[in-house]
């Protein structure tokens, strides 16, 4: 992943640029869609070399709108298999939104085949071979899952340790104190030995992943008919044919293996690191069922990327700047709602929204300056303009 480092590391820049920019006038920053719009620019260069500009321009900000939509189309399917019937129906109606999605993508990898393999170092130049029988429609297939798979997750995850800060001081104050004494500047801020010694920012992450996973799916599993022993789960016998999933959310957030689950705590993770012999057994519990990006063979190929992408967003965000959560009804988006009776009533949780993916809204916080450490940035600002 270090190859990509400088790929993200200009994305992220042009982020601090448009916070540095929100500070001139106290604007609330919507952490969700500017999160949105970073984490895909940055997916569309390292997938095929290409600028989707999102932070810029808004030009191709509707795939975003699109990519909702069809993630939920999707997931009504995985989870309702029999709507499938409808799928050859839906296909001969035309549809102005599909055929967006399908030309902006289209666009995307046009442009990057019309250059050769080598003239950007992204995840085509790896999966181009000689040209064979079929070998642009399979390219394509791996493009656009990674796309469309790729951009949400860092966002997802960023959107909800910012949350958790902006609610809890104590650990915005750790979190700050402990980044700010790890580097002397924002140059040092790459991945390397320095960001992997901020143990409370990697924390953080997990304690952010493990309330709010990425994927919200249930993810089915099932036995085909004439394949070995039947499987047997907790002294259950699980008949051939039947589907089996556990959910992550409802993993995340079972108390016997993370207790106080809605609560935002760190320190759990630290616990596990430091633990002794009479506090492993539970610990070990703990670290299992974390799987936030799955696990065994169908597990996400994009959780180290995850993990650096969260991290330098993180720490170069917190080198430069401080934060509050935006005051009046602005700073409660996001949060749940005390009177509701569906679910969603602990306001101290962020709220996700199941489409295969997660999505979400807020939080909107406002951001100022930390001294006069964003002078390096300055001079960029120009061009968010």
């Amino acid at each position: 992943m270090s190859m990509f480092e400088p790929t993200m590391l200009e994305h992220i820049n042009t982020f601090l640029q448009l916070i540095l920019k929100s500070t001139h006038t106290s604007e609330p920053f919507d952490m969700s869609s500017h999160c949105q719009n970073l984490g895909f620019d940055i997916i569309g260069s390292l997938a095929v070399g290409q600028r989707l500009n999102l932070q810029l321009d808004d030009t191709n900000r509707i795939l975003l709108r699109l990519l909702i939509v069809a993630k939920y189309r999707v997931n009504m399917i995985m989870h309702l298999p029999p709507l499938r019937v409808f799928n050859p129906v839906l296909k001969m109606i035309p549809s102005r939104q599909a055929r967006d999605f399908t030309r902006i993508l289209a666009n995307i990898f046009t442009a990057r085949t019309a250059q050769s393999v080598d003239s950007q170092r992204d995840l085509y130049s790896f999966l181009q071979k000689p040209a064979s029988e079929g070998i642009f429609e399979n390219i394509w297939s791996e493009i656009v899952f990674f796309i469309t798979a790729g951009g949400t997750p860092p966002a997802t995850t960023v959107c909800a340790l910012f949350f958790y800060l902006s609610r809890n001081p104590e650990c915005y104050k750790l979190l700050t104190d402990e980044i700010r004494l790890a580097f002397s500047s924002a140059d040092e801020i790459t991945s390397g030995s320095q960001l992997s010694s901020c143990k409370y920012l990697r924390a953080c992450i997990n304690e952010s992943l493990r309330i709010n996973p990425p994927s919200l799916a249930t993810l089915w599993r099932e036995q085909l008919e004439g394949t070995g022993e039947f499987i047997t789960i907790d002294g259950h016998v699980v008949p051939r044919g039947t589907q089996v999933g556990v959910n992550i959310y409802a993993l995340h957030h079972n108390a016997e293996y993370f207790p106080e689950p809605f609560s935002f705590k760190p320190e759990r993770w630290l616990a596990l690191e430091q633990a002794g012999d009479s506090e492993s057994s539970n610990l070990s519990k703990m670290h299992n069922a974390f799987v936030p990006f799955i696990v065994g063979p169908r597990s996400c190929v994009g959780k180290t990327m995850v993990y650096q992408e969260v991290s330098l967003i993180i720490a170069k965000t917190l080198w430069y700047f401080d934060f509050e959560r935006c005051p009046g009804a602005l700073g409660k988006v996001g949060e749940g709602d005390a009177g509701n009776q569906n679910g969603r009533n602990r306001v101290g949780e962020f709220q996700l929204f199941d489409v295969f993916n997660s999505h979400h809204q807020g939080p909107i916080l406002v951001f100022t300056t930390r001294g006069d450490f964003h002078a390096d940035l300055e001079p960029h600002t120009q061009s968010v303009r």
